[in-house]
């Protein structure tokens, strides 16, 4: 089943559970309602938004995550379901692995990056370049290939000008919003495969819970540049309505991972899968993200 993400914005909204359903009531009218067996990924992006404590423990029974925005907008906590009866056997396999393996699935996620990106670029002499890259990528990325190409690909897709910085002007904040969405989804699916979240390939900062997540996250990124830039083009730089529907809308992409097209929430399962496998030694190379092909 194709989970469903829901974001809940404005003011005044309470959120309960009833009969197996997330309700949303507006003062005493009912504005909204989702089973839970449907629901992926719950996002609340409005301060004064009220919900029970049923609610949340339930939506994380039924699989879902719930991700909890600040002002501005970026991610306060998420939560994550911590039921799949998997985990212990598979996160030991996840903390043994190895260094090697690490430098190796990270130059296959790299790849995977750069060709997105110069999918997104179209075809022309910039995409060439940028895909040129790729076959120069070594285990671990050690000659940060990845930064390189990075350099290319903004200055094609935003400009000479643009700089790309969380803290920075827009469309840094409608990059943000984009990202922060994918990232929950992925890393959902990372729990939701057994896997630890923490335990990354290449990422390994200290203080951030998600490093796996960012990981993976990385091939997906094109998704969300696509979509800012058609925002651009239509005269919105802001986070409104309208680029946040556009902006969640990456959630319900069609894509391709190991030669089948399907929803995003499916080809993260394919490639969480592959994950798991090469942890056990039952495999070499990951199943990655193809946007376009």
């Amino acid at each position: 089943m194709i989970k469903r993400t829901i974001e809940i914005s404005g003011r005044g909204n309470h959120l309960y559970l009833y009969e197996g359903s997330l309700c949303v009531r507006q003062g005493r009218q009912i504005v909204g309602r989702v089973p839970l067996e449907d629901l992926g990924l719950l996002i609340l992006d409005a301060a004064d938004t009220t919900y029970t404590h049923r609610l949340v423990t339930d939506a994380l029974g039924a699989g879902a995550a719930i991700l909890l925005c600040g002002a501005d907008h970026h991610p306060a906590g998420l939560f994550l379901p911590q039921n799949n009866t998997r985990q212990t056997k598979r996160i030991r396999n996840q903390a043994a692995a190895s260094k090697p393996l690490h430098k190796r699935l990270w130059k296959q996620i790299v790849q995977s990056k750069i060709r997105n990106q110069a999918a997104a670029l179209s075809d022309g002499p910039a995409a060439r370049r940028l895909r040129s890259l790729v076959t120069t990528v070594r285990s671990g990325d050690t000659a940060n290939v990845e930064a390189h190409a990075a350099r290319r690909y903004w200055r094609m897709l935003f400009g000479e000008d643009f700089r790309r910085s969380r803290d920075g002007p827009p469309p840094n904040p409608l990059l943000n919003y984009g990202y922060m969405a994918l990232r929950a989804a992925v890393a959902r699916a990372v729990c939701a495969a057994g896997l630890h979240p923490s335990l990354g390939l290449h990422h390994h900062n200290r203080g951030n819970a998600f490093c796996l997540a960012d990981d993976l996250l990385e091939p997906l990124r094109p998704l969300v540049d696509i979509r800012v830039r058609q925002l651009l083009q239509g005269g919105t730089d802001a986070i409104d309505r309208r680029a946040k529907c556009e902006l969640l809308g990456v959630l319900a992409e069609e894509i391709e991972v190991g030669g089948v097209k399907g929803p995003l929430s499916v080809a993260l399962e394919r490639t969480l899968a592959s994950l798991v496998a090469c942890y056990a030694g039952q495999r070499k190379d990951l199943e990655l993200p193809v946007l376009w092909s």
